[in-house]
This record gives structure tokens, C-alpha cells and sequence, in this order.
């Protein structure tokens, strides 16, 4: 093609200096432009002196030659972009089968080095359409044990090819020794230890790498003892993976702990991955202290923190010891923020017996008094407005005056705004409609008193103590029982007993709503100058002169067989207030009859 361009110079169509970048195009095929992206060039026309490109948003786009030297950078043909658009299937068995030089494609294309986002970018979703994840995790393994590769510790560094081979454990000691500071060289350690087991000399590499770590330890122990304590954990790992020496006068995690200092303070130092290793070593360097120590520092420390030392009480045996401090700071309102946001997430039948209405409470209290702290934080605020279930499943086996209680102090909480204020009320109205009229300032005459006999009242109260007392708790441990089976998809057992709770909590919703409105009456000095509430009215209906009687009642008394209606049925509603004597038309058994009102008495003296 120089020879065509040439001639275009000659011809005046074409600047000299323009040929050689022209060449480079025409040979490489492929192109990058900095706003359309990668492109294929698909003709060079000499004729008319353009190329004809496809771009991703410009197919077939035309470009004149002297705009296609000056703007388009080649692309080689062993580009990673040219090979996805030349051979992207070849790519795709590369990718499955060799993950190195797939990478090594990459890196070359980019000179050498590129962040593990820069492949990610380049390979996913055309060559890599599974899980990146899993991929890069088997493709890093075989990386670090190249001697090729230079892999970063952090993801944000490049990550570097190097035509001469360099051996691990080389490559590993070199990082160490130009590590600064005893954190940076603890990052170099786990990398040692993670690839121990392919080091041509593990007993050398270990013995230099715990030679360093304890000549630091000991200047970190007071200043920095959670930096220290991290030390001395990989230096034992690396001790046991490589079968190096003890060395003598070596500093212990004892040491450590030995020390003034703060368990919470040092907990929260900690990589999550090294909490419960911390505080078994605590516990085995305090035998007669620790149980005391780490139950006051559940009140102290992060949720994730406050879950490690409960497994830790648990897995002891102190579950009771555990559950005993739980139930002492929720009761005095003194819990943390902190703790209870672990006890939200918890929720497991091990703590059935201290999730009830005082958890909430204890929020109320605890987030009240975040808003005072320097620390403060939302998160069991945004936990409790986030979590549909929470806040019904505290209040759910309380009686009808706690959740009033409990609804006037959300009503005056400092801690929600009004919108989400609504938001959890909501919520309870939901499953208790009998506080709506407390919310909402609304309560109608008839919704507020109900008439009953006391014998009725009674039976509804024996009803809702035996479902309180008996059926829910029943119903719990059927639910933690079903639960022990495994999966909760396939868990028949677990699913029917869940579809009781909510035939149960319905019930309790609905005799609390009946209980609290509910005006027990002996229907004694009942006035008969009109039908009432209490009275046994004689009616004659007029197309037979058949005699009926109807005792109108309390509106849970009913006995069709002996008469006995409630005040609250058609019927009743028909005849009360009329007077003796007066003929009424009824609608009964869907048909209209008239009736006259022969005679009105007293209930409570017949």
C-alpha cells in the first residue's frame, strides 16, 4: 500500500509525512479512535482517498486519509482488541484452558501492566461470560507461583509481566525485605504463608521472615499491640507451615494481653478475619477473668465484634451467662446501639425469651442516646425502618396496654422523622387495628363500647390467656424445632407451623381489638318501657299469629336455639328502642315479615 499512497503524494492529494502512519493502519487492520473507540478498517480507498471503518456505534463509517493519519492510533494484529475481533472464540478456549497467556496477552497489550479492573474491563462479558470471580481467583493462584508475573497486594496496583523469570520465594523475600513498617511486612508474611507450600526453601524463607517479624514485634507491643498481636499470629502460622526454629526470648500473644489495655479498643484493630483468634488468645491468657470481661465488652464494640464474643460464650457453655447480661441491659435500658443491632439481626429462638416489647424500648433509649455521642451512627435506626418483620416481632406477644405504652413513646422518639414515624406505625396497626383510634385521635361511639355479658367477657379473656400463654409459645418451639430440619425451601414441617403463627397472631390482633372496647353488664335494672339491652320481648308475626321470643343480649351472646341474639344482629337492631304494641316489618330468612310487639321484660329478673 506504500506504493499507493506514494502516489497520492505525487499527486498533491496527500502530505509526505502521512504515508508512514497510513502504512501502519493499512498493515494492522485495526484501529483505536479517542472518542469512537476500537475500530476494523474494512477498505482503503485510493480512488477517492478514504478508509471505510466499523466503529461499535459507526458501521461502514468513512473517514478521509489525511483525517485517518492525523486521528486513529494502529492497533497490532496480537492486540487484545484485534484478537477479540478477529478470534474471539479462539480467546474463549484460551480463557478456559490457559489462563496465564490469556493474561500475558493482555498485559503485552497494554506494555507490559494493567490493574486487575483494566482486564476485568477487557475480558468481561465477550471472552469471560461466567463468573469473573471464580476465574480470576484460579487464574491469580497460578500467577503467584509464575516467574513471570508480578501480582500486586493491593487491587489498585498494576499488576506486571517481566520477560526474565524471577522464583517465588526470590520474588516473595525481596517484597518483604523492601516492605515498610511492621503492617506493610504483615501483608508480605500472609503471602509468604499462602504460598508456603511451593517455596523452593520454606524452613530458609520462614526462619528470615520470623527473624524480622519478632525484631519488630517487640518496638510495636506498647505503642501499637494490635499491629503486634497480628505479628506474633502470622509468625506462628508461618513457624507452623514452614518448620523453622523457635527462637529464643520471643515475645507471646501473654505479653500482649498482659498489658493495660482495652479488649474492645484491641478487638476493633483487628482484621475481621483474625477476631475470634484474638479472642481465643485472650481467653487462654486470661482463664479466670475472660468470661467476665468479654460479657462487659459486648455493650462496647461493633455488632460484628458483639457476634464473635457471644459465639464465643456460647461455644464455652455460657449460654446463660450470655443471655443473663442481654436480659440485664435491656432491662435497664443501658444496652448500646451497637449491641441490640447484633440482637436484631440475631433473632434466633436461642434469645425467644429476651426479644419481646422491652428490646424496643431499649432501642428508643439507645439510639436517643446516640444523638449526644461523638460516634454516632444510624444503623439501628436504618436496621428498624429497613426490617419489615422487626418491629411486629418484638411486640408480638405483648398485651394490648404495652403496645399502647410502646405507641406513645415512638409518637414522642426524637429518632425518626415523621414520615418514617407513620411508617412503623403503620406497621402495628397492621397486626393490632385496636390502636388506631391512639394514632389517629379518632374513635366512633360504636367502635368505642362493647355491651357483653360478664360470662362472655370471660370466656374471651380465658381465650386470649390460653393463646398468649399456651398456643403462641407452643407455636415457637414448633418453628425453632422445624428449623433445626435444614433448608427452609423444602422444610414442610417449618412452613406449616410459620402459617399457624400467623392464624395465632391474627386471633390475638382480633381479641385484643374485641377486649379493649368490651364494657362487661349483669343487665340488671334494665329499663323495659322500650326494647334494650337485657330484655325478653314477646312478638306475634301477623300473616300466622305465630309467637316468637328473642332475648337480646350482649354482643358476644348467642343461643338461636333458646333465642338468644345479640344486640348487634339485624334483628335485634330491628327491635331495639321500639315499644310495646307497635307492629314492625322485619326482613328474616331473606324475606320481609310484619310482626307486632306484644309484650317487653326484664332478662335479669326472668
Amino acid at each position: 500500500m506504500k506504493e499507493e499512497f506514494e502516489k497520492l503524494v505525487a499527486a498533491g492529494k496527500l502530505e509526505r509525512h502521512l504515508v508512514d502512519p497510513l502504512v501502519q493502519l493499512t498493515t494492522s487492520g485495526y484501529c483505536m479512535h479517542r472518542s469512537w473507540g476500537f475500530g476494523k478498517i474494512t477498505t482503503v480507498d485510493t480512488v477517492f482517498a478514504r478508509f471505510t471503518i466499523d466503529f461499535p456505534s459507526k458501521a461502514s463509517h468513512t473517514m478521509d486519509l489525511a483525517f485517518a493519519a492525523e486521528s486513529l492510533k494502529p492497533i497490532p494484529k496480537d492486540h487484545i482488541l484485534a484478537r477479540k475481533a478477529s478470534d474471539l472464540e479462539g480467546l474463549r478456549q484460551m480463557a478456559a484452558l490457559h489462563h496465564l497467556e490469556l493474561i500475558k496477552l493482555v498485559l503485552k497489550s497494554y506494555g507490559g501492566r494493567a490493574t486487575v479492573d483494566q482486564i476485568q474491563a477487557v475480558l468481561v462479558p465477550d471472552v469471560i461470560k461466567d463468573d469473573w470471580k471464580k476465574w480470576w481467583e484460579a487464574a491469580k493462584k497460578e500467577l503467584k507461583k509464575d516467574g513471570h508475573f508480578q501480582v500486586p497486594l493491593k487491587k489498585t496496583e498494576p499488576l506486571v509481566y517481566q520477560v526474565k523469570e524471577v522464583v517465588l520465594q526470590d520474588r516473595l523475600l525481596a517484597e518483604f525485605r523492601a516492605a515498610k513498617g511492621l503492617k506493610a511486612r504483615i501483608i508480605v508474611a500472609t503471602e509468604v504463608l499462602k504460598n508456603a507450600a511451593d517455596l523452593t526453601d520454606k524452613q530458609a524463607a520462614g526462619t528470615e521472615v520470623i527473624a524480622a517479624l519478632n525484631a519488630e514485634i517487640g518496638t510495636h507491643q506498647r505503642t501499637q499491640p494490635a499491629v503486634a498481636l497480628e505479628a506474633i499470629f502470622i509468625r506462628d502460622e508461618i513457624r507452623e507451615a514452614t518448620g523453622a526454629p523457635v527462637t529464643a526470648g520471643e515475645l507471646t500473644p501473654g505479653t500482649i494481653w498482659s498489658q493495660e489495655g482495652k479488649l474492645g479498643v484491641l478487638l476493633e484493630q483487628m482484621p475481621a478475619i483474625k477476631h475470634r483468634r484474638t479472642l481465643e488468645s485472650f481467653k487462654q491468657a486470661n482463664p479466670e477473668r475472660w468470661i467476665e470481661i468479654v460479657r462487659a465488652t459486648l455493650n462496647v464494640v461493633p455488632a460484628k465484634l458483639c457476634r464473635e464474643c457471644a459465639q464465643l460464650l456460647i461455644q464455652e457453655g455460657k449460654i446463660d451467662l450470655l443471655k443473663e447480661t442481654l436480659a440485664r441491659l435491656v432491662s435497664q435500658h443501658t444496652a448500646s446501639s451497637e449491641l441490640l443491632l447484633w440482637l436484631a439481626k440475631e433473632r434466633s429462638d436461642t434469645f425467644a425469651d429476651i426479644l419481646g416489647p422491652e428490646v424496643f424500648r431499649a432501642m428508643l433509649s439507645a439510639m436517643e442516646r446516640d444523638q449526644f455521642n461523638e460516634r454516632r451512627s444510624n444503623r439501628l435506626r436504618d436496621f428498624i425502618l429497613d426490617d419489615q418483620q422487626l418491629l411486629v416481632e418484638l411486640i408480638g406477644t405483648a398485651d394490648l396496654e404495652v403496645i399502647k405504652d410502646l405507641t406513645r413513646a415512638l409518637q414522642l422518639s426524637p429518632c425518626f422523622d415523621d414520615m418514617d414515624k407513620r411508617s412503623l406505625l403503620a406497621r402495628i396497626v397492621k397486626s393490632y387495628p385496636a390502636i388506631q383510634s391512639l394514632i389517629s385521635g379518632e374513635q366512633t361511639k360504636q367502635e368505642a363500647n362493647l355491651v357483653v355479658s360478664w360470662e362472655s367477657l370471660e370466656r374471651r379473656r380465658d381465650e386470649y390467656n390460653e393463646l398468649v400463654q399456651k398456643k403462641i409459645p407452643a407455636n415457637s418451639k414448633e418453628i425453632a424445632i422445624a428449623r433445626s430440619y435444614g433448608d427452609l425451601r423444602e422444610n414442610h414441617e417449618y412452613k406449616a407451623a410459620k402459617e399457624m403463627q400467623k392464624l395465632l397472631m391474627r386471633r390475638k390482633g382480633e381479641l385484643e381489638a374485641q377486649l379493649v372496647r368490651a364494657r362487661g353488664t349483669d343487665f340488671a335494672n334494665v329499663k323495659t318501657d322500650t326494647v334494650n339491652i337485657g330484655t325478653i320481648v314477646q312478638v306475634t308475626e301477623l300473616n300466622t299469629n305465630q309467637v316468637e321470643h328473642f332475648t337480646v343480649l350482649g354482643a358476644w351472646d348467642s343461643d338461636p336455639e333458646k333465642g338468644v341474639i345479640s344486640y348487634l344482629t339485624p334483628v335485634a337492631q330491628f327491635l331495639l328502642n321500639h315499644q310495646a304494641g307497635e307492629e314492625l316489618e322485619i326482613e328474616m330468612d331473606g324475606a320481609r315479615k310484619r310482626y307486632r310487639l306484644d309484650t317487653i321484660s326484664a332478662y335479669k329478673t326472668a
